[in-house]
């Protein structure tokens, strides 16, 4: 990783320790955007450093959420055991269905995990314990540790910064290791990876039960910032959202899933009061954002300063 990369780093650090000492941006506006941008880091591992589609990485997110948020409210647990369990829960779940998806490639791939994804909410709309169409509402935050008041949104967004900053590092250390390699070599000619010895399934589901539980991760966290896990967290339309961030921000890129979590989640934001037709601008916006940086906005800006160097 070169100097000037590091550098981009820690200015963007500490704009983010500095975040909850300003008045124009909300706190738990920006604990969403960490919530979604590891969601979407998570994801981008799979499909940027490896090169599988998934329809279905909802099912993942939203199975930790609900986890997490039965066991901190009806157990009454500590949010930090709270947010272990959801991630194991989503691990889990991640092997059993990376272990049947692996077997087909492409848009099947694609298809199998969005037909098991739909399998998981038929369950989160079923079982008892999930609440159904409710979900599951009024989470307590709780005390970090016994020490820490979460209630504070001060204290709970340095929380959630401090998963997200752990879940992205263990992903940039992923990427640029020999793992990482060679994922990067799966995705780019999957043949000549066998050829070379390599027990190319194996990686796959190793890569796919990585990003299944980051996307827990992630998903746990959304449930403690918002005290609750709802259908909306397992529907397919959030399978859907997390490739637009992806897209958008630039797949196959350390920092492109970030900014396409903060375009997204900052366009429904700030759209919201528009009703309906924030739908159909952010839409318009996507649109015109793939014809014009087709790379993704910091896929683009890369190959910019590439060509310049």
């Amino acid at each position: 990783m070169s100097l000037k990369i590091k550098l981009l780093y820690g200015i963007l650090v500490l704009i983010a320790l500095l975040l909850p000492f300003q008045d124009f941006i909300y706190l738990v506006f920006a604990m969403k955007v960490l919530c979604f941008a590891l969601f979407a880091c998570a994801f981008n591992l799979l499909l940027g450093f490896t090169g599988l589609l998934s329809f279905g990485h909802a099912a993942f997110f939203g199975t930790a959420a609900y986890i997490t948020a039965y066991f901190c409210k009806e157990a009454g647990l500590s949010p930090e055991l709270g947010v272990v369990l959801g991630v194991l829960g989503s691990g889990i779940l991640g092997f059993l269905i990376g272990s049947l998806a692996i077997r087909r490639q492409g848009i099947y791939f694609a298809m199998v995990t969005l037909a098991l994804s739909q399998m998981v909410y038929f369950l989160a709309v079923q079982l008892p314990f999930t609440g159904g169409e409710d979900g599951i509402q009024g989470v307590p935050r709780g005390m970090l540790f016994g020490l820490i008041d979460l209630k504070d949104d001060v204290s709970m967004y340095y929380f959630v910064l401090a998963i997200f900053l752990l879940g992205f590092a263990l992903i940039v250390r992923t990427v640029h290791s020999p793992f990482g390699q060679v994922l990067k070599a799966i995705r780019e000619n999957e043949p000549r990876a066998v050829s070379l010895g390599y027990d190319v399934d194996r990686f796959k589901l190793m890569s796919f039960v990585i990003s299944a539980a980051l996307s827990g991760l992630a998903g746990s966290m959304k449930s403690l910032v918002f005290q609750l896990a709802t259908l909306t967290d397992v529907h397919w339309h959030m399978s859907g959202e997390v490739v637009l961030m992806t897209l958008l921000g630039g797949m196959g890129t350390i920092l492109g899933p970030v900014v396409g979590a903060g375009i997204v989640v900052g366009l429904q934001n700030y759209l919201a009061n528009i009703g309906s037709w924030s739908t159909i601008a952010t839409g318009f916006i996507f649109v015109v954002c793939v014809l014009a940086f087709r790379r993704g906005v910091v896929g683009e800006i890369t190959h910019f300063f590439k060509s310049k160097s």
